[in-house]
């Protein structure tokens, strides 16, 4: 990417977006185009064409989306899948009209099924039922990538699908209601230690694994992604076989049992944490096998215990405010 190409950033607000963004700048990109939510409604075709109508975007990062964790993916499936599909949708087709020269389109971890090998490789995609409780969500992100590779074959656009696992960092949303486990655990720690409370109730067995992977790095391999030669680009994009994506993980996993007492130990709580057994689990396990971004050289560099102290740092400056966008 040339570094006064215009780059059009969606979601710049939410956790995957506004790190892309954090990235983009540190490396002296001039031509950043953001928009929020009462700048340009990203449901409104005709607003979204407008907008690439008038900036003319060379590369986009797709990565506004209705994001949320077990229990919101539970009460509101039809938001999830509705809102997702029509941001997706609006962005591909605008990029493909005005000519966009590369897309990086973010996807999930959940769009592999429920019960599929670990660790989960790009080519299990559709091999099998996704969790139902996220359900929606993933067949809306499954629907995007999809998107990619049809635009891709009929039309010769340059369009890939990058899969984080699951993510964690400044700007996260630490909504009680929508958050991820990461930030849940963050919030509910601090306001435990905060009631001088003894005990913290965590949700579900805390046997799940999970992979996290701070969105820094995050940001960092979806830069280096849209940086690569138009040639390894494109055997990822263009290939007739596999879909255009490729995962980017951390390459290790930990249950959520040992997340809640490492947070526990970061952030100086004494107390007891105790599981919900009543409250679900989710996928027993999450944990991308990134071998093939690996592969060109690229490696996460923030472990598990800086970020823990950095999320929490950002959550503390922050004073608790919510975003999700």
């Amino acid at each position: 990417m040339d570094f006064g190409a215009p780059i059009f950033v969606t979601g710049h607000r939410g956790l995957a977006g506004s790190a892309i963004m954090r990235r983009l700048q540190a490396l002296g990109y001039k031509n950043i185009l953001l928009r929020n939510r009462q700048e340009l409604d990203l449901f409104d075709i005709r607003a979204v064409r407008a907008c690439f109508q008038e900036t003319r975007p060379e590369y986009v990062f797709l990565a506004a989306a209705k994001v949320g964790g077990i229990l919101a993916n539970r009460d509101s499936p039809a938001d999830f899948i509705s809102q997702n599909l029509r941001i997706q949708n609006n962005i591909i087709e605008e990029s493909y009209r005005s000519g966009v020269k590369r897309l990086l389109f973010l996807g999930s971890s959940c769009i592999y099924p429920k019960l599929a090998p670990q660790p989960l490789r790009e080519e299990y995609l559709l091999t099998g039922p996704l969790e139902f409780t996220n359900r929606a969500y993933s067949v809306a992100k499954i629907a995007g990538i999809e998107m990619c590779r049809s635009f891709n074959r009929q039309y010769g656009t340059h369009y890939l699908a990058a899969m984080p696992t699951n993510l964690y960092g400044l700007g996260d949303n630490y909504d009680p209601q929508t958050s991820h486990v990461f930030a849940a655990l963050i919030r509910k720690l601090h306001e435990a230690m905060e009631r001088g409370e003894d005990q913290l109730s965590v949700w579900g067995t805390g046997n799940p694994l999970r992979e996290f992977l701070c969105s820094d790095d995050m940001a960092d391999a979806c830069v280096y992604l849209m940086n690569m030669p138009q040639a390894e680009f494109d055997r990822l994009a263009a290939n007739e076989v596999e879909p255009p994506m490729i995962n980017i993980g951390f390459g290790s996993d930990i249950t959520i049992r040992e997340l809640a007492h490492t947070m526990a130990k970061e952030l100086g709580f004494q107390g007891r944490i105790i599981f919900d057994t009543s409250m679900p689990d989710g996928t027993p396990r999450k944990l991308l096998d990134s071998t093939r971004l690996f592969s060109f050289g690229w490696r996460p560099k923030i472990q598990l215990q800086e970020g823990i102290r950095l999320a929490y740092d950002d959550f503390l400056r922050r004073g608790r405010s919510d975003t999700a966008e």
